[in-house]
């Protein structure tokens, strides 16, 4: 990943409801979920969903795919772990990290 596809992916990340809806995309892993479903569970309506779902998978973050009448959309797993490792590269000059989160040691 280069630095221009890392600041596309965070952009389209740093808005709440695509957050959850990234997030939620997350949770259903490969069997995906259909936008009705995403409506239903985030409450977001439908045509705002739309946005943010093309949002979403211009930034590569999320795949969608016909099945039979509906549309699934799956998270871009392979896509999300670039932006991790992009954003995790240089940690620690690539020694164990002794970074720590809330007091308590990175594992």
């Amino acid at each position: 990943m280069n630095e221009k596809a890392a600041v596309v992916a965070l952009a389209a990340l740093a808005q709440d409801a695509r957050l959850r809806i990234f997030r939620a995309l997350i949770g259903a892993a490969d069997q995906g979920l259909r936008p009705s479903e995403l409506s239903l569970a985030l409450g977001i309506p439908p045509s705002t969903l739309s946005f943010h779902l093309k949002e979403l998978a211009q930034a590569g973050l999320v795949s969608v795919e016909r099945e039979s009448r509906h549309l699934i959309y799956r998270p871009a797993v392979g896509h999300m772990n670039e932006l991790i490792a992009y954003l995790t590269d240089h940690c620690c000059e690539g020694r164990v990290c002794g970074l720590r989160l809330e007091g308590r040691p990175m594992t």
